[in-house]
């Protein structure tokens, strides 16, 4: 019952171009973000701020074997952890839907954008191969935990140093940190799109959330070339909202991009 009502308010505000905190439809919240946050237990670190949501993320560097079909080309693994710490609705436990939906958006944006290039993680072909894991936590979730945790993901792997690699010892020396980034090309960056009763807006609070039909993550480049998108939600999105979804997400992505 309560949920309904906020829904109501939600949307009749929506209809008059109004949102529960003030802001236009097409208007982000505060954002800032931060590098190097933990130097000292990773490689690359960032904590990015939306409003009220917290999102921290971690990038380690290990040497493993590459895959079979890939053997001159090293690889990304993301992981996301939703603390219980950032959210009465986050549990304890084997990893969620929700966390497993996160880390594979941020993962296909980085992955399919081509922004790395995973051949030059290669140590030595078949056999030695730089594996770069991306660990994402949210503090805080008060809203649009897929913008914050792909933000956060981008500028830590930006932030990113290797650590040096003893090849005589076939070890990774952590101690000690070259002045090698990774290997990019640009930066991805996301914009999440939600659709409540008709109406498109961006950086939705937790209540706009949970009263939205239908989400649309769009990844994109800054020639606007579309690299991933991504589709949530109960209800289907028609060509036109599509169309209209992706409109707003890439001009909305030109903003986020000169913060990284």
């Amino acid at each position: 019952m309560v949920e309904e009502t906020n829904k109501k308010y939600i949307t009749s505000l929506l209809d008059k171009g109004m949102r529960v905190d003030g802001r236009a439809l097409d208007k982000y919240r505060d954002i800032t973000i931060e590098y190097g946050i933990s130097s000292k237990s990773a490689e690359g670190s960032a904590r990015v701020t939306i409003g009220e949501t917290v999102v921290v993320a971690g990038v380690k560097f290990e040497v493993g074997n590459p895959f079979p079909d890939k053997p001159d080309m090293g690889t990304i693994i993301v992981n996301a952890e939703l603390l219980p710490l950032s959210s009465p609705e986050f549990e304890s436990g084997p990893p969620a839907a929700q966390s497993i939906e996160l880390a594979r958006v941020v993962d296909r944006g980085i992955r399919e954008s081509k922004a790395l290039d995973f051949k030059k993680l290669c140590i030595k072909p078949g056999e030695k191969v730089w594996l770069i894991f991306i660990d994402i936590y949210p503090l805080n979730d008060a809203g649009n935990l897929f913008d914050a945790a792909a933000l956060a993901a981008f500028a830590a792997v930006k932030d990113a140093r290797f650590p040096k690699y003893d090849e005589s010892l076939d070890k990774v020396v952590y101690d000690e940190r070259t002045d090698k980034k990774l290997p990019l090309a640009n930066l991805p960056v996301a914009c999440t799109v939600i659709k409540v009763n008709g109406k498109m807006i961006v950086d939705p609070s937790t209540e706009e959330e949970a009263s939205m039909d239908a989400r649309l993550t769009v990844a994109s480049l800054d020639n606007g070339n579309i690299c991933a998108m991504q589709k949530g939600g109960v209800k289907p999105l028609s060509a036109a909202d599509v169309a209209s979804m992706v409109d707003l997400a890439l001009e909305k992505s030109k903003e986020l991009r000169k913060l990284l």
